[in-house]
């Protein structure tokens, strides 16, 4: 079976793809408003997570990756601000786990975020975050 694309819309004539509405409503949910993630960076999610979900990944897939991108990208207190003090605790476990496994999905989203250059200060200090 081919792989379903994912797409930006063009001119407003073709809309934007599921994949990619799921993820704006999951950074949304996050407090962590779309328009501040380059589409690029988007589709690159959306391209880990059917990597991850060959089939096609569920609804449920997208409320944690925003969480731990949406983590990254506000630093821990604002997030913790937004989203409350136990989700902090869960990304920065996720951070924390990522970083001793080596590899995996979310050490992909850490990294696509300090690639990025989107990645907040606080959370590369914390984690000793280097780009290699």
């Amino acid at each position: 079976m081919a792989r379903r694309r994912s797409s930006l819309g063009f001119l407003g004539i073709f809309g934007r793809s599921g994949d990619l509405r799921q993820l704006d409503a999951a950074l949304r949910s996050v407090d962590l408003h779309p328009a501040l993630v380059p589409e690029g960076v988007k589709l690159t999610i959306v391209n880990l997570m059917k990597d991850r979900w060959p089939d096609e990944p569920p609804a449920s897939a997208y409320p944690p990756v925003a969480q731990l991108f949406g983590y990254c990208i506000a630093g821990p207190e604002v997030f913790a601000q937004a989203n409350g003090r136990d989700q902090m605790l869960e990304a920065e476990r996720r951070i924390e786990a990522a970083l001793e496994a080596g590899s995996g999905f979310d050490a992909d989203i850490v990294l696509l975020a300090l690639h990025a250059k989107l990645i907040n200060p606080e959370v590369v200090e914390r984690f000793e975050l280097t780009a290699d």
